[in-house]
């Protein structure tokens, strides 16, 4: 069976009939994809059908909202985060909306209740990243992942998690986000410091006599390395102890954790791989061990729905 006939079967199992909606699902599918295309496979492939548009709502509404956060001087910023909060939480009041964009999500909503939390979460917290100058201390890089951080994610885990009380699980969500989080900082190093942006704390540096001169220059020094090798190390332990998220998930939806677990393991060890090379670009992994990751993923949930 093609992707066309697959996706067309997961918006029926997800209830989404009528013709405008499903256009608007698909528009957002082909918008995501552009920006994570990986991520809309592996969601086709691994996750039962009736969750894959949701799932590509709520990726959505994320990316929306992260664009108009990213895009033009502060003042401009501010002022469309301001407005898009107003559409967003109006529409959720009204629970109907004309925007085509926020079309998919309310329906969405209306299909898991618990994701109008999530979405009102994450729209309180998306300013943070508006403010953003870097971290001080340890302990404001950990606010950030509080703060910015776990709303996000929890847009498109809280569509993955059990039933019910989700207290367990958001608290493993929040230990796997902290490493993943950790994990593309340091893999995003150079990208971010060319947008003026230092995401390692200024206390982290100062404890490996690093400057922030030594990183825009990319200075391959002995301390820079310790320095980006400890804050590997740092990301990987913390990355085993959210691999506990696996178990507190619905076992349909077991494959798509474990696949993200696994990329973000096999982007470690990538960046591991030339250190020196992550203060000029971004790791990626190994295209086989990817694809092998995702092949077994997919036998798996294959036998899951039997």
């Amino acid at each position: 069976m093609n992707r066309v006939s697959r996706w067309e079967r997961a918006l029926d199992a997800a209830g989404v009939h009528d013709p405008g909606l499903r256009a608007d699902y698909g528009r957002q599918r082909r918008q995501v994809a552009r920006y994570k295309r990986e991520v809309t496979l592996a969601a086709g492939l691994l996750l039962p059908d009736r969750t894959v548009p949701h799932v590509i709502a709520a990726a959505a509404f994320m990316h929306r909202t992260d664009t108009l956060l990213d895009s033009g001087p502060l003042a401009e910023r501010r002022a469309a985060s301001a407005r898009w909060q107003r559409d967003v939480t109006g529409s959720l009041d009204a629970d109907r909306t004309d925007d085509p964009e926020l079309r998919p999500l309310l329906n969405s909503v209306a299909a898991h209740p618990a994701l109008r939390g999530h979405v009102l979460d994450f729209l309180a917290a998306a300013d943070a990243d508006l403010d953003f100058t870097g971290f001080a201390t340890e302990e404001e890089y950990q606010a950030y992942v509080d703060g910015y951080s776990l709303p996000g994610f929890m847009l498109v885990a809280g569509l993955l998690g059990p039933d019910g009380d989700q207290a367990a699980y958001r608290a493993a969500c929040r230990t796997y986000i902290d490493a993943a989080q950790r994990l593309d900082f340091v893999n995003d190093l150079a990208e971010d410091l060319a947008e003026g942006r230092l995401t390692v704390p200024a206390e982290t540096l100062r404890r490996h006599g690093v400057t922030r001169a030594d990183l825009e220059q990319a200075r391959d020094l002995p301390a820079v390395r310790t320095l980006l090798g400890e804050l590997l190390d740092r990301a990987d332990r913390t990355l085993a102890e959210g691999g506990a998220v696996v178990e507190l998930v619905p076992a349909a939806h077991r494959p798509m954790v474990r696949c993200l677990l696994g990329v973000d393991r096999l982007v470690s060890a990538a960046a591991r791989a030339d250190l020196g090379a992550l203060l000029r670009r971004s790791a990626s992994p190994a295209k086989g061990a990817a694809l092998r990751l995702l092949g077994r993923e997919y036998l798996r949930a294959r036998r899951l729905r039997g």
